[in-house]
């Protein structure tokens, strides 16, 4: 699989169940940045850039995100499967989240290294950035 490294740091948010999106995590959002709200019966979360949390939300700073190359079609299996066996061998932790075109695994900042070398050995790719360097 071919990936990408996002540039930005995020953090993962709780808010009580039934929370509205707030403004902080949408409002004037790059359209190259990221930002999942998901509604869940127990809870609201929120995963967007780092910077925008502000002071007191309950919050896990410090992730950088890896998102598969896209479109992937919906009969394709195994992808979450194929990226979490490596990283698990590593020891890194992640935190998945999946859209309508790709998947995206979030692991912590120190771990990115880590990450992209067990990735890598596994025979993933990794796609060049806007600079044309490989992250």
């Amino acid at each position: 699989m071919q990936l990408r490294v996002l540039p930005d740091r995020l953090a993962v948010c709780r808010l009580p169940a039934g929370s509205p999106a707030p403004e902080w995590a949408t409002a004037a959002q790059d359209p190259a940045s990221f930002c999942s709200v998901t509604w869940a019966p127990d809870e609201t979360s929120i995963v967007c850039a780092e910077s925008a949390v502000p002071a007191g939300v309950r919050a896990e700073r410090g992730w950088r995100a890896l998102t598969v190359v896209g479109p992937l079609d919906f009969s394709l299996t195994g992808v979450l499967a194929a990226l979490a066996h490596p990283l698990a061998g590593a020891g890194v932790s992640i935190f998945a989240l999946s859209t309508y075109d790709t998947d995206y695994l979030l692991v912590k900042a120190p771990d990115l290294g880590a990450a992209i070398e067990a990735l890598d050995a596994d025979g993933h790719e990794f796609a060049q950035d806007r600079e044309g360097e490989r992250p």
